[in-house]
């Protein structure tokens, strides 16, 4: 057996001669004509090469990627976010308490504060407390999905943790001034000569 007889014959030109390549890109119409001493029955017609006779494209559909490119792992990005995770649960599990014990809270805020004052209605700002340690802790929990969603998909997600806590922390804020301003024990101990 010779060496021809031994491989197989070549589909996609990887064992075709440049002449033979030549004669294949003339015959579907996308090149020059091919070198004269190339013969013409190196390339056996195909349906593209009677198409591109006939004036029809022969273009044919480029090949879809087989791969996508990596992602960054972004380890430090990850380091970061979950510090910032962990520092907000180590927050919400020390205000819970204080937020529902919202008598204590407020005594605690208007020494700070500077104002010598008591609550006129203790039990309203109760409530106002436990909306606020709810809110906090459903902020919380809103925030660690976004932000492991995030992680999930690689991408950067460092920022999602600072901004939940700013925008829960208002309206933490929010809630727990609004007992706190409209009860008038508090307002005449803003008005007080100091």
């Amino acid at each position: 057996m010779s060496e021809q007889e031994q491989r197989p014959r070549p589909q996609y030109g990887e064992y075709a001669t440049p002449e033979e390549q030549r004669a294949r890109i003339a015959a579907l119409g996308g090149g020059t004509a091919p070198h004269p001493d190339v013969v013409d029955t190196a390339v056996p017609p195909t349906p593209h090469s009677s198409a591109a006779a006939n004036g029809a494209s022969t273009r044919l559909p480029s090949p879809r990627p087989t791969t996508t490119a990596a992602r960054p792992t972004r380890t430090a990005d990850r380091v970061v976010t979950i510090a910032l995770l962990a520092y907000g649960l180590i927050t919400l599990l020390g205000a819970i308490p204080q937020l529902i014990d919202f008598v204590g809270f407020a005594e605690t805020w208007m020494e700070m504060a500077g104002i010598d004052a008591t609550l006129a209605d203790p039990a309203a700002g109760r409530a106002w407390g436990i909306a606020a340690a709810i809110f906090y802790s459903v902020g919380w929990l809103t925030t660690a999905g976004l932000s492991w969603w995030s992680l999930s998909h690689r991408r950067l997600s460092w920022w999602i943790p600072l901004v939940g806590a700013i925008v829960t922390f208002v309206i933490v804020s929010l809630l727990l001034a609004a007992p706190l301003l409209s009860d008038p024990g508090v307002m005449q101990g803003f008005s007080a000569p100091r």
